[in-house]
């Protein structure tokens, strides 16, 4: 998935007909998009039993922290927030408080055993049954729900979402395969694909309630279809959303460069809404490096999908991850990784330091033999390149206009308007709030390594 994101989830909308609800649910998404959606799931069953969704963690009587174990400082962030819990819990102890997500997988009982004040520990395939868990933890003590065979099937109520202008929609879930480094395919399972006509009922329910911008989701997306009787594709979604009324623009998250196909990219440059945007983690430059992550492609090979996209794909911007400091990365190795940053101008590069997680062959069998400062130094490096880089293909926009879909306020400057323009970018300009969820164009005047500023082109909103 793509970089990893801390943030409370927004409140969503309850229906007229709920307004007899007194419980509120604070949910905090730690870590990748689906978890973000999961999220959103989860709050969508309980809505339906008497919670709705608060963005005040204090006014909570649930508080569910979604979680992540891509890297151990992502957990460490978890297990300091619940530890902050235990003196509330003591004085209010009908609080009711739950982990779910990747690290309540992979720790499980620990985190029962070193939280006692936690109530409930849900996997990344239980949260469909959120529902009933907590009454279960009402009434039963400590509940520990981590199974992860079978599919996630939520009857979805798509009015429940933070944003209602966009929405995620997930495809598959889980992963087949076995990147040296990677803790997803012991804590999300192995890969399970969504019925085709499912996932295109979701997107026009979603359409109906105002969504203009759908993000489909998968570990590793574009092998969607592989255990499905028809075999579909991502391109056969991506090319069915694009029919659905409503629609104006499709992104997905994310690709493994060994398993990206020409169908798929074909499927971008024939779809309309599809976003001139493709994440597809390199994770490395050297293919000794790659060798060892277990990552199935070469240097070269990454480099032709590069050129294959875009010719395919004219002006599309491509993204990544990227790790420093994995088992053995000689001065020779990291310089091929600012080596690949330079050839293929990424618009956006997400840098991580490697992170040993128990349970991976990189952790069993390979020592973490760079040293913290090492790595330290070398992601710096990197981003320093990186923002060269990303200032440069942004000024190339000054000028022109670029089509953008409006969130609302910047974040940073909230007398000004933020929202994305087709390869990603970040816009800011002057508007009106009455903006928020609809297309316009703006025509650049600045830009930074972060962002592009410019002016309403008035008379381009829909």
């Amino acid at each position: 998935m793509d970089a990893e994101l801390t943030v409370p989830e927004a409140v969503g909308v309850v229906h007229p007909a709920r307004a007899a609800i007194t419980r509120r649910v604070y949910v905090e998404a730690f870590g990748c998009q689906m978890n973000f959606l999961d999220g959103e799931l989860a709050v969508s069953r309980l809505s339906d039993h008497g919670w709705a969704r608060t963005a005040d963690a204090e006014a909570a009587d649930l508080i569910l922290f979604n979680t992540c174990s891509i890297r151990d400082q992502s957990e460490n962030r978890v297990w300091s927030r619940l530890g902050a819990l235990r003196e509330r819990k003591a004085r209010d102890p009908g609080l009711l408080i739950g982990v779910m997500g990747c690290m309540a997988q992979r720790e499980a009982a620990q985190i029962l055993k070193r939280m006692p004040h936690v109530d409930l520990v849900c996997g990344t395939r239980r949260f469909q049954e959120m529902h009933r868990l907590v009454e279960r933890a009402e009434t039963e003590g400590q509940v520990l729900a981590v199974e992860v065979d079978g599919f996630v099937d939520v009857v979805r109520d798509v009015r429940i979402r933070p944003e209602r202008h966009r929405a995620y929609v997930s495809v598959m879930r889980g992963c087949d395969h076995r990147c040296s480094y990677c803790i997803v395919p012991r804590t999300r399972g192995t890969q399970v694909d969504r019925p085709f006509d499912d996932v295109v009922s979701e997107v026009r329910r979603l359409s109906a309630d105002g969504v203009r911008e759908i993000t489909l989701l998968g570990q590793n997306i574009n092998t969607y279809g592989r255990y499905l009787p028809d075999r579909p594709t991502l391109g056969g979604v991506i090319r069915a959303v694009d029919q659905v009324p409503g629609i104006e623009r499709i992104r997905f998250l994310t690709s493994n460069p060994m398993d990206i196909e020409d169908e798929l990219l074909e499927a971008m440059a024939e779809t309309p809404a599809a976003a001139g945007y493709l994440h597809f983690p390199a994770q490395h430059g050297h293919s000794d490096v790659l060798r060892r992550m277990y990552r199935g492609y070469s240097r070269e090979r990454y480099l032709e999908v590069c050129e294959t996209a875009r010719r395919l794909c004219p002006g599309i911007e491509l993204a990544s991850d990227l790790i420093v400091g994995f088992p053995g990365e000689t001065e020779e190795e990291f310089e091929a990784t600012r080596s690949l940053m330079e050839t293929v101008q990424f618009k956006q590069v997400y840098i991580f330091k490697y992170s040993p997680r128990p349970g991976t062959a990189a952790a069993e069998k390979l020592v973490d033999d760079v040293s913290d400062a090492v790595k330290r130094d070398r992601k710096n490096e990197l981003l320093a390149v990186q923002e060269r880089i990303s200032i440069a293909r942004n000024q190339r926009l000054v000028g022109t206009d670029v089509h953008v879909l409006v969130d609302g306020p910047s974040p940073r400057n909230a007398a000004r308007l933020s929202g994305r323009a087709e390869g990603s970018h970040m816009v800011i300009f002057d508007g009106s709030e009455d903006l928020a969820g609809r297309f316009i164009r703006v025509r650049v005047e600045r830009a930074t390594a972060a962002a592009l500023y410019g002016t309403l082109v008035p008379g381009s909103e829909h």
